[in-house]
């Protein structure tokens, strides 16, 4: 059975060649890329902070993140705003795909260790036109500062 128990909706996102998913839920706004304002000791993947309906809003570089080389933004870059513990944080992604529902047995239980990727971290597994779709707990995955790497290269083929 899989974690989500109702019917929900999921953003996707692209981090490189890997596809990433978000519930709605957990997604406040998502907006074009902006220059992060950098600050001093910052962990290497957060990339500075940005200033979002007067609030500064820290951003997080996804693709570091997950131990991915980072790149230059491009033009398809969004930042997904996020509630987290303790307020608002910006996932910078390298584009955002979609929003489409998906059924609670489209989505299967992450297992226990994801290629690296901690299983508290994923709220699942599904699928998008054959290609692997980790969805991720963004909530726990905010909290957290602990290292990720994220391998899913060869994941579910």
């Amino acid at each position: 059975m899989s974690h989500a128990v109702e019917s929900t909706r999921l953003v996707t996102f692209r981090l490189g060649e890997h596809l990433v998913a978000a519930e709605i839920q957990s997604v406040q706004r998502v907006l074009r890329f902006e220059v992060p304002r950098a600050l001093p000791d910052m962990p290497e993947w957060m990339e500075g902070v940005v200033d979002y309906q007067g609030t500064m809003v820290p951003v997080i570089d996804m693709r570091r993140r997950f131990g991915f080389t980072a790149t230059t933004p491009g033009p398809q870059a969004r930042l997904m705003v996020c509630a987290a513990p303790g307020g608002l944080a910006a996932m910078l992604v390298d584009a955002v795909l979609d929003v489409k529902p998906v059924e609670p047995a489209d989505v299967l239980d992450p297992p226990q260790l994801f290629r690296g990727l901690g299983g508290e971290y994923l709220r699942g597994l599904t699928r998008k036109n054959g290609q692997l779709v980790v969805v991720l707990d963004v909530e726990n995955l905010l909290s957290s500062q602990a290292p990720l790497r994220f391998q899913a290269d060869d994941v579910g083929s």
